[in-house]
This record gives structure tokens, sequence and C-alpha cells, in this order.
């Protein structure tokens, strides 16, 4: 069983790789959410960090909450 959060919030991120190599995360939910890694993981991470902060600076913003089950895509390296 899933032990949610009320504080979770499901966003939408945009990743794209950029010609130099890196990777660029933004999102259409959280205005000003810019993060860039060297992985896709890596990308996710900072996302998620930036995503927390501006959450917490702007409580105008109006997320769905996580519910008890579902879906998540997941990348796999082959």
């Amino acid at each position: 069983m899933l032990n949610i959060s009320n504080q979770e919030r499901i966003i939408h991120l945009h990743i794209e790789k950029l010609p130099e190599g890196v990777y660029l995360a933004t999102s259409d939910d959280v205005q000003g959410l810019v993060a860039q890694g060297r992985t896709v993981a890596e990308t996710v991470e900072i996302a998620r960090d930036v995503a927390r902060k501006l959450l917490e600076a702007q409580t105008n913003i109006k997320l769905p909450k996580v519910k008890e089950s579902f879906d998540l895509p997941i990348v796999v390296g082959g």
C-alpha cells in the first residue's frame, strides 16, 4: 500500500535533449520551472527540487493531489 502525503502534487515535465548533450526540463504546470542535467534522472531530480521551491513561493498554484493509484511512465536505458 502506498503512503501518500497530503502535500504531494502531480506536475507534468517536458524533457528534451539539447544539442550540447544535456537534458532540459520545463513545465506548463509550474511557471518558471527550468532544470538542466547530464542525465534524464538527474534532470528530473533537479526539476523536483526546483518545483518544490517554486510551489513554496507561489501559493496560488492549483495542482492535482497524488491519488492512491496512478500511472507513471519511466525511462529505461537499454
